[in-house]
């Protein structure tokens, strides 16, 4: 089955559901306009399309070994990477100053997700390296800045992120690796990470980790993390890549899925590090990289999910069983039609959830704009959590679902659809789990009182004010949903009790993203050319009859507090 990139879609979406001609209005983009989204977007589809897009299958059949300390990759992984960076896609989004090509994050994300579609093992890849370049531009001294980043944008060295050990998953402040000042700037580094994602390969010049690690004295918790860059090899007086670092490769873990991508244990041994940020400021440092990540990871989950459809569409609109009208395929099963439809009307939610996350960090990059660039911020970190939990549920659905269209060829692994699944499901557990996100959610980003929240649900409802002559019935079901959510959002911000709210954060978070896919479907409807209108308004109303009710039952499942989950005792569940 042949992947093709939604590139049609993303400049729908970019054209007037998330105006990118409003991100290039911005200094930072100025030097570039919004025409240059189509070539972009077009280029990029050639390479997922071309050079990633045929490789996904070999990953699976011939996954990253370890021989010999070497990371042995899947072929022609090497080649496709190359083709990638010698483009300069991995600096798209970072600044000119290093070689970047300083374009919108909108951009970067839809094409990341396009790569995410054709093989999500190879995407991983330069996604991280991305993190780091983010992390390493904000907090980095002008002389890692100037000696990694170049390198880093060009390709040839990559980037990773080190945060889990043994005993510190998501409590990272329970973490032991240590760090000795060597008194001339550089520290060794000491401790074994876990679950490293590309950690190393055959074909890459150097990899450089970010790595969170506790001084001396430090204090305990995550008070006591700070950061530091050790790269694989150490740079020499030449530029280049020099003498072997003291850390290796122990092993790669066997995964579910992606096995094309190398997920190693790495450890450090006295390694050479240069410290990144302040002293036991190291937390927030790579929650720069992290927050970049997790919507990076949010495409990841839209992509498969769009390249799981596309083949289950392609399968059902082929295969001829039982009783049927039209073509006498599957297609024409009211079931199946069911499924298709559903999973289409998901991925264009969860595309446009994210889009608005990445518009709204485009929007804030011009800090003389004062309160209504920090309108922008606020919004972008609140729909982070959002756009990587909803992302991710909808790539797991829609590739689960991919199976069940196939029927029994489903379970069989020579059709490949099984793999979109099998590589999908971390998604939600990597960057922070959904679970996470969801406490993030009601969490730290009602720190505000619900302010970004309320100004979302306030444009959510006047959206459906100005769709009501129009679409009367859309409308009133999207308007009546954003009043649930207000008053729900109400009652989580009244919580001081914080256990009442995270009893509920989950289906809370699940419910808001619910009414937002379906205010950007209102707004699609409403916006799009004659020639589209029939289609994009049948997937809206698809998505109001049959998606958009669930919000009800999740909001009511939020507010039910904590009781419940505490009634029954450990001991109770185990009986």
């Amino acid at each position: 089955m042949t992947y093709r990139a939604p590139v049609d879609e993303y400049l729908f979406l970019l054209d007037v559901v998330h105006p990118i001609t409003q991100v290039f209005a911005r200094p930072r983009f100025a030097h570039q306009d919004a025409g240059i989204a189509a070539p972009v977007l077009t280029e990029a589809a050639h390479i997922a399309e071309r050079a990633f897009a045929p490789l996904r299958r070999a990953g699976d059949y011939d996954p990253a070994r370890l021989e010999n300390g070497v990371v042995r990759t899947t072929r022609g992984f090497a080649e496709a990477y190359h083709q990638y960076a010698e483009g300069g896609w991995i600096g798209l989004a970072a600044d000119a100053a290093h070689g970047g090509m300083q374009l919108p994050q909108s951009l970067n994300m839809a094409v990341n997700e396009m790569l995410s579609g054709a093989n999500l093992s190879l995407q991983l890849l330069p996604l991280l390296s991305q993190g780091q370049i983010e992390a390493l531009a904000h907090h980095a001294d002008d002389a890692i800045r100037a000696l990694y980043l170049p390198k880093l944008i060009s390709g040839r060295w990559s980037g990773t992120m080190n945060l889990t050990e043994p005993q510190a998953g998501s409590d990272v402040g329970a973490l032991t690796t240590r760090a000795e000042p060597l008194g001339d700037g550089r520290y060794a580094i000491t401790g074994q990470k876990i679950f490293i994602s590309w950690a190393d390969a055959d074909f890459l010049e150097n990899t450089v980790h970010l790595v969170l690690a506790r001084l001396p004295g430090a204090p305990a918790g995550s008070r006591g993390i700070s950061l530091f860059l050790v790269p694989k090899y150490l740079p020499t007086p030449e530029d280049s890549a020099g003498a072997r670092n003291g850390l290796r490769v122990l092993g790669l873990e066997h995964k579910m899925g992606l096995h094309g991508s190398p997920t190693a244990v790495l450890d450090f041994a006295g390694a050479t590090g240069w410290m990144v940020g302040p002293a036991n400021g190291g937390l927030a440092a790579m929650f720069t990289m992290m927050n970049n990540a997790r919507l990076g990871v949010g495409m990841q989950g839209i992509g498969v999910a769009e390249g799981a459809f596309q083949q289950a569409l392609a399968f059902a609109t082929q295969r001829r069983q039982g009783r049927a009208g039209g073509s006498g395929t599957i297609a024409e099963h009211a079931d199946v039609r069911r499924m298709l439809a559903s999973m289409k009307a998901d991925i264009f939610a969860a595309r446009a959830i994210a889009l608005a996350c990445a518009h709204a960090g485009d929007m804030a990059t011009d800090t003389t704009l004062g309160e209504v660039s920090g309108h922008h911020a606020a919004r972008a970190a609140f729909l982070t959590p959002i756009a990587k939990a909803f992302g991710t549920d909808t790539g797991i659905a829609v590739a689960n679902e991919a199976i069940q269209v196939h029927g029994g060829m489903g379970f069989v692994e020579e059709t490949g659809v099984a793999q979109f699944l099998r590589d999908v499901r971390v998604t939600a557990i990597y960057e922070g789990t959904n679970g996470i996100q969801a406490m993030d959610l009601v969490g730290r980003k009602f720190l505000d009182g619900g302010d970004a929240a309320f100004r979302l649900i306030d444009e959510i409802e006047g959206g459906a004010e100005a769709a009501r002559l129009a679409f009367p019935d859309l409308a009133r079901s999207v308007w009546g949903a954003a009043e649930t959510l207000r008053e729900a959002t109400e009652w989580m911000v009244a919580q001081g009790d914080m256990n009442e709210r995270l009893a509920g954060a989950q289906p809370f978070l699940r419910a808001f993203a619910r009414v937002l896919g379906a205010h950007y479907h209102l707004r699609a409807a409403c916006t799009a050319e004659a020639g589209a209108r029939r289609a994009r308004t049948a997937l809206a109303r698809h998505y109001m009859v049959r998606l958009l009710p669930e919000h009800a039952a999740l909001l009511d499942a939020a507010r039910q507090g904590k009781a419940d989950l505490f009634a029954l005792d450990l001991a109770d569940l185990a009986a």
